[in-house]
This record gives structure tokens, sequence and C-alpha cells, in this order.
């Protein structure tokens, strides 16, 4: 994609975010951020994409009369739909957004309607195994055994940034509720057995809230390179796409490390700290990336990205 498609694309992208409503000040500085941030991976439009939409009014009809391809209306569609469902939950607003947009882009219904099927499969399955319901919290924290749970945070990073190695956009989307099902197994770990919607909360306190993660997402899609998979083979600049392994990796690392640290002060730690931590563990993952890039790869020629749903079933 040339750089006018890639901020049509992002543009798209923020729309879905905000298909369901005004956005809350939150999430608009989340993406801000995220758009801001892109800035440096070499397409000096992507940042543009977040004034032209929110604040110059850019329309979806013209982001998607920007895309010249069938590759890039289905990249940019197949984005749409993982940012729109992100927290799991299809409203109204949101369904008529992206029926609006697959007709402008030229999207065939059969293949839209099941990546959307198999994209609410993945984002709402149950954080707690089936039978476990939410549970007071316990009178003090257990204290799991230290080396196991660091295993634990290290193998579901290490699947994550395996996970944005390849190119299917499937393969994306199960990253953010691995991540959700990371944070719940650490809370369990340590006698709190809380639901879904005190997951997403605590990502969202820390910076890593499930929309912007996956506006985040897209544009790390577009600096790979990556338009989806054509005859089993890889579009796009392979070293790009190992720099967003390694984001993948440094997230779902310092997300694992920050509710350990949360879930074992009995949630003592106030909103302003965990940001704190959350970006300490941040840093300390980056570095780590690059030493565990090998075991990255080697993760991503065992996944089959047809049995998503199970892999985010069993959890990392």
């Amino acid at each position: 994609m040339n750089e006018r498609e890639s901020s049509a694309v992002l543009a798209i992208a923020i729309h879905a975010a905000f298909a369901d409503g005004a956005p809350a000040d939150t999430e608009r500085e989340q993406i801000r951020r995220v758009a801001e941030g892109l800035a440096g991976g070499g397409i000096p439009g992507l940042p543009s994409a977040y004034q032209a939409v929110l604040v110059e009014k850019r329309t979806v009809e013209d982001a998607a009369a920007t895309l010249a391809t069938a590759e890039s209306r289905r990249f940019a569609y197949e984005m749409a739909v993982a940012v729109a469902e992100s927290d799991g939950v299809r409203t109204d607003a949101e369904r008529t957004f992206l029926d609006k947009l697959r007709g402008l882009l030229g999207v065939d219904a059969a293949p839209a309607a099941e990546l959307e099927r198999q994209t609410q499969v993945l984002l709402t399955t149950p954080v707690a195994p089936a039978g476990r319901p939410s549970s007071p919290p316990p009178a003090s924290p257990l204290k799991p055994e230290a080396a196991a749970l660091d295993a634990r945070i290290l193998n579901a990073a290490i699947l994550n940034g395996a996970l944005e190695l390849l190119p299917e956009s499937l393969a994306t989307m199960a990253i953010i509720p691995l991540q959700m099902k990371l944070v719940y197994e650490v809370g369990l770990a340590h006698g709190y057995a809380l639901d879904r919607g005190h997951v997403t909360e605590l990502l969202a306190t820390v910076g890593a809230g499930v929309t912007g993660q996956a506006v985040e997402q897209v544009g790390r899609k577009i600096l790979g390179g990556i338009l989806g998979s054509i005859g089993g083979r890889m579009l796009g600049g392979l070293g790009r796409q190992a720099v967003s392994s390694g984001v993948a990796f440094a997230t779902t690392y310092a997300l694992g490390q920050v509710a350990r640290e949360y879930y074992a002060s009995g949630r003592r730690i106030d909103a302003a700290q965990l940001k704190v931590v959350f970006q300490r563990m941040l840093e300390e993952a980056r570095g780590k990336a690059g030493q565990y890039s090998g075991q990255m790869a080697e993760k991503a020629r065992t996944i089959d990205v047809s049995s998503l749903a199970g892999l985010v079933k069993r959890g990392p």
C-alpha cells in the first residue's frame, strides 16, 4: 500500500473504534498516542489520520474511495471488524457501521459474515473456565510459586509475539483475548476469580485498553506491509513484522507482570501507580524481546490459524 492508502485504512479503523458513539476522553487520548507513535515507522501519513477523522471529520466514504485494490479493501474491512468488535460486544451501531463499510468497500457478504463469526468466537471467549463464576476477593492474596508464574507470563508473551508474525488478521485478533486470559489467570493464582469486566478495566487503567490496542495492531500491520496471505506467502517486510512481534511480546509481558504486582498487593495499587508499573515493565519487556525472537519464530511455525478459538479457550 502507498501512503495514501495506509492513511485511509487507519482512518477507517479509527471510525470503527468510535462507531458505537462519542469516544470517551481516555479512548481519544490512547488512540491519539497510538497514531502519533506510528510516525517513526516510515509512513508519515499515519499520525494525520487521527486528526483527519476526529478534527477535520474525514468521512469513511472518502477513506474507502482511496483504496484502489481488492486486497487493500479486504484488509481495511478485516481491520475494521477487529477494531469495532475488540471489546467482544457487537452493538447495533457497530453492526450498522460494518454493513455500510462492507458496501463501500465492495466486500462480498459471505466471506465478510464468516470473518465476523470467527472474530466473535475469538473475542467473546470467556476468560474464566466454564462453570467458574467470579468470586469475592480473598481475605489475603495467595502467594503462587514465583518461577511458575514467571514462566506462565513469558510463555504467553512468546505466543502473542508468534501470532503477530503470522499474516492472517485472525491471528492478530487472538492477541487481546489471550492477554485477557493471562491477566485472569494471574489474578486467579493470587485467589481472585474475576470476570471479563474486571480484566478489561485493568487493561484500560494501565493504558492498554482493548480498542486502543486494536487500532495500534492495525497500524503495525500497515507498517509491516501485511495485507493478509496470498498463496501461503507473507506480503511485506519481515523486518518490520519482527518489530511488530516484539511489541506484542512486550505488551503481553508487561500486562502479566503488572497484574502480578496488582493482585499480589491485594489490589491496593492505585491507577496512577499501576500506569507507572506498566511502563516500567514495558521497558523491561522491550529489552527482552530480541532475546526471545527465535522462540517466537519457532512457535509461529506450529500455530494452526484454523484452531485459534481452541487456543484462546485453553489460554496461553
